[in-house]
């Protein structure tokens, strides 16, 4: 997988770019991408599983149809407005690597370099981790052989509360991220070929979600007709049951835990600046990246509030908490239409699981390639293919994303010591977004700083609202940064642990001592 050469050669002129042009090797990333193959992008990689899982859980930490659908909201505020701003950084630097280069340019090549390390250490590949962990989760409700506790490798314990282990289920999201990661190193046509369709598809399906519950939905004892739209305590809710050892209750018990109900719909909304990753191949990039990161993340905010109030207009609020392994839509479903339904919302899923992990894959590489551009990553990862794409950077990315599907949860019963396993999908959330948080608040507050460092830069577009959307958005980031940290100090600690970490290693890398990481 030697160097190609350059085969386009638009992407030498970068509109407003701070520093110099893009190298030859960049050019050899082929601008094949039009508007709706952009716009397929962000909504592939956004909707994924979390819509469809992850209410159950925000449901139970909150107790109440109305601050349910107000996280959703605020999440989506938080995605509008990171999109508003991104669009500023996205036209003036359209390169590979987007939000890797957004951040070198404003604070210089560590952050960026940090972003890049936190991206392939957990970020993307925790995502699409988790994502392909739920398609086989899926897949088990057609093929009983597809199961958590059907083990191809008991666990075997790891101390702290996990164990490793190869189950039917996980190796069926190996083989998944096996099969999307070849087909993206056989070029950009075929990868977007699967993005597109797999993009309507489950668009598609998210659509019949939402007109089927609120035309078939409203009966008498649905979430949406409770008296108890506000009151979380009128419902059964406890902020001690919510959180296990939590002290506090009342109003502020219940507006920190409105933080941490907001890190499903966080995850299920995050990946939109997977589009930035893709830059160099972008036509028309002035253009096309803004209209795909508005068009495309207002589209899915809209459709995942929509399929909120259509879960609340079916379910009862205590069948969304309690939702068999938190298949909220599939419940949905079954309600209505009964087996047959919850097979048809289970198959609609692994469509939309499997179309979520290909633009995951097909963009994050472009991160690592752009990095190693750089001399921050493996040399190889730097290289392109004969189909133009960075194959090297594709096969990194799957293996370590297959050693992410290997980790499991041990919970063992006091009484009669038996042990549980479970996945580590909630840990995965939990690991990602406070990191993620942080590089959005670096993201947002980098379109002030680059107004001043690079002012006389091109902008072919401008953030609507500058500067007071800017500084919203950084200040309700920051809110929920400090929430996660206080609730949930493990694995918030440990996301940002993993932030830390790439600091020895660019040292390393930038001083050269580091030569066999080449």
């Amino acid at each position: 997988m030697g160097d190609s050469q350059p085969s386009v050669g638009d992407d030498s002129v970068v509109p407003g770019k701070p520093t110099a042009s893009p190298t030859s090797a960049e050019t050899s990333l082929v601008r094949a991408l039009g508007p709706i193959d952009a716009i397929m992008i962000v909504m592939g990689s956004m909707i994924g599983s979390g819509i469809f899982i992850t209410s159950a859980e925000s449901s139970r930490l909150i107790g109440a149809p109305g601050w349910l659908l107000l996280a959703w909201a605020v999440a989506g505020l938080l995605t509008i407005t990171g999109a508003l701003c991104c669009s500023e950084l996205a036209t003036m630097m359209p390169r590979a690597g987007g939000v890797y280069v957004f951040l070198r340019e404003a604070y210089g090549p560590s952050i960026g370099f940090l972003y890049g390390w936190t991206l392939f250490l957990v970020i993307q590949t925790g995502l699409i981790a988790a994502v392909a962990i739920a398609f086989a989760k899926f897949l088990g409700v057609f093929v009983a052989a597809v199961a958590p506790d059907n083990y191809l490798i008991a666990p075997i314990s790891l101390g702290g509360g996990y164990a490793i282990s190869l189950s039917s289920e996980q190796l069926i999201a190996i083989a998944l991220i096996a099969l999307l990661t070849w087909t993206n190193t056989r070029g950009l046509e075929v990868g977007k070929l699967v993005q597109n369709t797999f993009t309507f598809a489950k668009t598609a399906a998210l659509v019949g979600l939402v007109m089927i519950g609120l035309s078939l939905g409203w009966s008498a004892n649905c979430a949406a007709r409770s008296s108890a739209w506000w009151n979380s305590w009128v419902n059964g809710w406890s902020p001690q049951i919510a959180q296990p050892g939590f002290t506090m209750v009342g109003g502020l018990a219940l507006a920190l835990l409105f933080g941490k109900a907001m890190v499903g719909p966080l995850f299920a909304q995050t990946a939109w600046t997977n589009v930035t990753f893709i830059g160099s191949e972008v036509r028309d990039p002035a253009r096309n990246l803004v209209r795909a990161l508005l068009f495309g993340c207002g589209s899915v905010v809209v459709l995942y509030l929509l399929a909120n109030v259509a879960y609340l207009a079916v379910l009862p609020f205590s069948e969304i908490q309690h939702a068999p392994q938190n298949r909220v839509a599939v419940a949905a479903m079954k309600a209505m239409f009964g087996n047959p339904g919850a097979m048809c919302m289970a198959a609609a899923i692994m469509i939309s699981t499997f179309g979520c992990d290909n633009g995951l894959i097909l963009s994050g590489a472009r991160v690592y390639f752009a990095m190693a551009r750089d001399g921050l990553f493996f040399r190889r990862v730097g290289t392109t293919n004969a189909h133009h794409v960075p194959a090297a950077a594709l096969v990194a990315q799957a293996i370590w994303t297959a050693f992410l599907t290997l980790p499991r949860t041990v919970t063992t019963n006091a009484a009669t010591h038996e042990a549980t396993y479970g996945n580590v999908y909630t840990q995965l959330l939990e690991y990602i977004v406070p990191a993620d948080l942080f590089f959005y608040v670096l993201m947002v507050a980098a379109v002030i700083i680059l107004r001043r460092k690079a002012s006389a830069a091109e902008r072919p577009y401008h953030t609507w609202g500058y500067p007071i959307v800017p500084i919203m958005s950084i200040l309700l980031a920051g809110v929920l940064i400090v929430d996660l940290a206080w609730l949930a100090p493990a694995t918030s600690g440990i996301g940002i642990l993993i932030v830390l970490t790439g600091a020895p290693v660019y040292f390393f890398w930038r001083k050269g001592d580091a030569v066999f990481l080449r």
